[in-house]
């Protein structure tokens, strides 16, 4: 860069989009810091009128300045949307300066708002990245992590509790089942007995077992033998 620049207040430096004007000393709020210069364009002009690049600085619907020359170190500032510095233009003599608008520190990019038409032209397609709206988005990619961390966290609740929900049914299915079974058992056995089938005692075709086996232990007069008389 130039030799002159070593006494200035700023430097051309590497920035987050490309190169930008770092403050290299303190500068006061209302300081005029640079100014922006370079060819005076006459729109009236149609060469001159049909020049187009982004270091073009309006002054009146007539004049504008075209800043693209390498000598104005005044291009290299950047756009900011919350800046610390603001653009002094004063038509009637055809200059515009670069003025503090807060105490910038030593280190601090030097930047200003190119206006809502360069806004909407040149920077709004790709996004604007200044520190604003860097921070902008990182609290909006935040909360948006956030916010999927939540949902994930409540779909997994609603999980574990549908889960547990199928757990206890299940449970109560297998008690169910197990109840009924064991009731099922029980019948069974009373239908077995119940049937003639156990020898304890009960009734055989209407007759009770003791009663036959006492019967047939008594012997039948009919067969008994008589004694002869003497």
């Amino acid at each position: 860069m130039p030799a002159s620049l070593s006494h200035k207040p700023y430097r051309v430096g590497r920035s987050r989009t490309g190169l930008g004007l770092f403050a290299t000393k303190p500068i006061k709020k209302g300081t005029k810091i640079i100014r922006y210069f370079g060819p005076i364009l006459d729109s009236k002009k149609k060469d001159e009128d049909a020049i187009e690049n982004k270091y073009l600085f309006e002054l009146t619907n007539r004049w504008t300045i075209d800043g693209s020359v390498r000598e104005n170190v005044a291009r290299y500032i950047n756009h900011a949307c919350r800046p610390n510095a603001e653009s002094d233009v004063r038509p009637r003599k055809r200059k515009v300066f670069i003025r503090a608008i807060k105490d910038i520190e030593p280190g601090d990019e030097i930047n200003y708002d190119y206006g809502t038409d360069y806004f909407k032209a040149y920077l709004k397609p790709i996004g604007c990245k200044c520190d604003a709206c860097e921070k902008k988005r990182k609290k909006q990619r935040a909360e948006a992590r956030a916010e999927r961390l939540r949902l994930k966290e409540k779909a997994e609740r609603k999980a574990r509790r549908e889960a547990e929900k199928l757990a206890e049914s299940r449970a109560k299915e297998r008690k169910a089942k197990a109840k009924k079974a064991a009731k099922a058992n029980g019948k069974t056995a009373n239908s077995k007995t119940l049937h003639g089938k156990a020898l304890n005692g009960k009734h055989l075709n209407g007759h009770s077992l003791t009663a036959a086996a006492g019967r047939r232990a008594v012997p039948s007069k009919r067969g008994a033998a008589r004694p002869l008389q003497a």
